[in-house]
């Protein structure tokens, strides 16, 4: 994992030498096979979760909009598919439990960067040892992505749309 993530962050500064490659959560970090909760599946070095690029007056920024980096969503559009709203009517009380985890929402000027994100996301999605990247469905579409890496990840996991959960083979 960390030759995947030093090579995207390479690549990406190529890209832009301001904006960095923020990762949130990965595995416990003393014991292995021990996830980092909120997320179970995230116990044997092969997961990993990092942060959408967001804007500050219409240039990318390395801020987030909380201090965890999760929970400030970036909700779907009317004509997009509400996933959230989906998973929740058929009772998965979990599936936006990141909520609870911002540890205070901050940086209320920034917005969601869809051009630099979708750089992001193709970028993951090229590395050769990445399998499966997780992001909500109306982000996918939004983004006009079209890898068969990019997957719903199902609603037995926390939503997908504060940020981007990728996992190596």
């Amino acid at each position: 994992m960390y030759d995947v993530l030093t090579d995207i962050s390479v690549q990406l500064g190529k890209e832009s030498s301001s904006i960095k490659l923020i990762y949130l959560d990965a595995n416990f970090p003393f014991f292995d096979g021990f996830p980092l909760l909120p997320h179970l599946s995230h116990n044997d070095g092969k997961k990993i979760d990092v942060s959408f690029i967001y804007k500050k007056d219409n240039k990318p920024t390395n801020l987030k909009p909380s201090r965890s980096g999760y929970g400030v969503f970036v909700k779907p559009k009317e004509n997009e598919v509400n996933q959230t709203e989906n998973c929740k009517e058929k009772k998965y009380w979990q599936y936006d439990f990141t909520k609870y985890v911002t540890f205070g929402a901050i940086n209320n000027e920034i917005e969601f960067s869809k051009q630099a994100t979708k750089k992001l996301i193709k970028l993951i999605a090229s590395n050769k040892k990445v399998s499966k990247i997780f992001i909500e469905p109306h982000i996918k579409a939004r983004l006009n992505l079209n890898s068969s890496k990019i997957r719903f990840h199902g609603c037995q996991a926390v939503r997908h749309d504060d940020h981007i959960h990728f996992q190596i083979k």
